[in-house]
């Protein structure tokens, strides 16, 4: 698969001080907030985040998790994460390009944000296969994208979801629409968050 022809604009992007407004926008740390509390489990063993762009999120995520996967397409992204999780023992970050370079192994949380409209569909679909595949049998599964149009979309969020919620044996937990975004969260586990927990 060859490499997006959209490269040359995320290198401009991620040089940057503060690509896509990440660290000074309350509505991306907003999104970040909503992401974290939709997750269904306190705590997971190993996860992986796709897209991890400046490591914002990656941050946020590594506080709930054992072992933390950040990947991008982008090298200077990695960098930047690594920089901004330096000393965090949890988190390894990589240069990925999805689907072809998806990491071996399971996953307890995987989370898909902001990358989908990227992909050509077939690619996206691919990765949406390996991303359901690759989680344990009680594995939670996290989409967050953006809705509104923009010059290098190439697949609404609607149909990015849909790749998503397609794949067998989910079970759909969370649906979050603004006029911005679109959260979903799905489950192997199909179990209500609430049933899951005994009354003391």
């Amino acid at each position: 698969m060859s490499r997006p022809d959209f490269t040359e604009v995320f290198t401009e992007i991620f040089d940057q001080d503060d690509p896509w407004g990440l660290e000074s926008l309350w509505y991306e740390a907003r999104k970040r907030d909503l992401l974290v509390a939709a997750l269904p489990e306190a705590r997971y063993a190993r996860a992986l985040e796709a897209g991890c762009a400046t490591g914002m999120l990656t941050e946020r995520l590594a506080a709930r998790c054992d072992a933390l996967l950040a990947v991008d397409v982008m090298p200077r992204a990695i960098e930047r994460t690594r920089a901004r999780l330096q000393g965090t023992a949890n988190v390894q970050a990589s240069v990925a390009q999805l689907p072809a370079d998806w990491p071996a192994g399971r996953f307890d949380l995987i989370v898909l944000s902001e990358l989908g409209y990227y992909f050509d569909p077939a690619d996206w679909q691919r990765t949406a296969e390996l991303a359901a595949a690759a989680l344990t049998p009680t594995g939670t599964l996290v989409a967050c994208h953006y809705q509104r149009q923009f010059a290098d979309r190439r697949m609404c969020t609607e149909d990015v979801h849909a790749a998503v919620a397609g794949q067998p044996g989910l079970h759909h937990h969370v649906h979050h629409l603004e006029p911005d975004f679109l959260l979903e969260v799905w489950s192997r586990n199909p179990q209500p968050l609430r049933l899951r927990e005994p009354i003391l």
